[in-house]
């Protein structure tokens, strides 16, 4: 069976978030300015910014009209860039006009969406905003997330380009980043909301580790269902995943894993590996519980049977916002598991 990268992955309908290819570390996004000097930095001045490339963007001013990534720029948002931002590019609505989950707080239906679904970018429409910055997420080297590689000329012409990554990195990395970044941008860092969700998170990380080390016999499963396939992850290449292993979670780590990210299963052979909780992916395009009481290989997996099995988006926004709640929830399931494999 020929593997499914990442990108044929979503062309197929499962959606964004899976695996192309081993990813290396790349190098740690950096700024000319601290954090504590953001604000000044956006408020005046020139501008720079060293991305993950090692790519410098440099500015006669902090940026004020900024296109991302869906989940990037509900990440930024979160952290309080929120008038900087006038178009998007990714899951942004569902097939009923309601917005994806993928766009957080984002006050969707104030934003110019360029593209909807994975190869749709309207670059006619991206110059007509007169955008001085794009951002978006690598899953790749080097890889600007959701650009067609087919329009990328045209659009790097358009504006200078940040890309951040997130794979192959601990969750704490990708976060830290967006942090800075938010915070040139003119994101107040001290706001109580956000240093609220900061401390949120904080304490949601204690509570998993502790969860951890009191339940160190439970195995973790990580995995996304399609109609044909179920693709077990491999955590060390998602961040949140290789972060909660560093905490102290035991995860399944599949054995066939083909480009880096997943190892995909055919239905016959879901019962290859048996946890006691599997984190399954519910991002828009996946299929969910629900969807699968008809695959007798599913429900006969033990943490299906045990009705252990916790909600997980395998492509999070990196905001303290976004994650603290996601980090809580997982403790609290991990806590209460049982040990049924």
């Amino acid at each position: 069976m020929t593997h499914p990268s990442r990108r044929r992955v979503l062309k197929s309908g499962l959606g964004a978030g899976l695996g192309l290819g081993a990813i290396g570390l790349l190098g740690a996004c950096s700024a000319t300015v601290s954090t504590a000097d953001a604000s000044s930095s956006a408020s005046g001045g020139p501008w720079t910014f060293i991305d993950d490339r090692g790519a410098a963007v440099r500015l006669d001013s902090a940026p004020t009209k900024v296109v991302a990534y869906t989940g990037t720029a509900a990440a930024l948002y979160d952290f309080g860039v929120t008038d900087r931002i006038v178009g998007v590019f990714g899951p942004t609505r569902q097939a009923n006009g309601k917005a994806d989950p993928m766009a957080g707080n984002l006050p969707v239906d104030k934003l110019t969406v360029l593209g909807n679904a994975y190869g749709e970018f309207d670059v006619a429409k991206y110059a007509e905003l007169n955008p001085q910055l794009l951002i978006t997420d690598m899953w790749e080297k080097d890889s600007l997330w959701y650009v067609p590689a087919a329009s990328l000329a045209k659009i790097e012409k358009l504006a200078p380009t940040i890309g951040i990554t997130v794979a192959s990195e601990p969750l704490t990395t990708p976060l830290a980043h967006y942090e800075k970044l938010a915070g040139l941008l003119g994101a107040d860092l001290t706001a109580s909301a956000v240093v609220t969700a900061k401390t949120a998170f904080q304490q949601a990380v204690e509570q998993l580790r502790s969860a951890a080390k009191s339940k160190s016999t439970i195995t973790v499963m990580a995995a996304s269902a399609s109609a044909d396939l179920l693709y077990i992850s491999n955590p060390k290449i998602y961040p949140d995943l290789s972060y909660f292993e560093q905490l102290g979670v035991s995860f399944i780590r599949p054995t066939n894993v083909v480009g880096g990210f997943f190892e995909s299963l055919s239905w016959e052979n879901a019962g290859r590996y048996q946890a006691d909780v599997i984190l399954l992916d519910d991002r828009t395009g996946t299929l969910q519980p629900a969807d699968l009481t008809g695959k007798a290989t599913w429900t006969a997996l033990p943490a299906v049977r045990a009705d252990q099995i916790v909600s997980w988006n395998s492509e999070s926004r990196y905001s303290y916002t976004a994650i603290g709640p996601i980090v809580q929830g997982f403790a609290d399931a991990l806590r209460n598991a049982k040990k049924v494999a």
